[in-house]
């Protein structure tokens, strides 16, 4: 199964906390964006976010590749405590090749994923021929306003 992760932190060693998660799918990772800092949105007296996405080819389930993103944030010792607050680690589950699911637990694609620079951006880095349902990711990321989001 192909899915983009899109991961982040701004708390601690930042690179370390996203190495994490090129450490755990050592072996499946099709492809890497580059690191990427983004402006705080929501709550914006905090640091800025690096970001990374990355393109994997598993075999687990969708629910299992939740269970091993979480499993990441949990290793990061994750709290979440206020709502676009600080993080340690934050590891997002974008899109999964053929599958889409409204399930609370795990809503493929991210419901927010057309929103967000720091995600598109980095996806298209990735993959210049990536759609998200039937829009080309370069569509969606040319109608976004900036959002601070500046590659490293």
């Amino acid at each position: 199964m192909r899915a983009v992760l899109s991961s982040g932190s701004n708390m601690g060693d930042a690179r370390a906390f996203l190495r994490s998660v090129l450490d755990e799918f050592d072996g499946e990772v099709v492809r890497a964006s580059s690191v990427y800092a983004t402006a705080p949105w929501g709550k914006t007296d905090q640091p800025d976010f690096l970001n990374q996405s990355v393109l994997v080819d598993v075999d687990d389930s969708p629910h299992e590749l939740l269970a091993r993103c979480q499993k990441l944030e949990r290793q990061a010792e994750r709290v979440r405590e206020e709502r676009w607050g600080p993080r340690t680690l934050d590891v997002d589950i974008v899109w999964i090749e053929g599958h889409t699911s409204q399930d609370p637990e795990l809503t493929v694609p991210h419901p927010r994923a057309h929103l967000r620079q720091f995600v598109l951006e980095p996806w298209l880095e990735m993959d210049p021929a990536a759609t998200l349902g039937a829009t080309p990711v370069s569509e969606l990321l040319a109608g976004l306003e900036d959002q601070g989001v500046r590659k490293l």
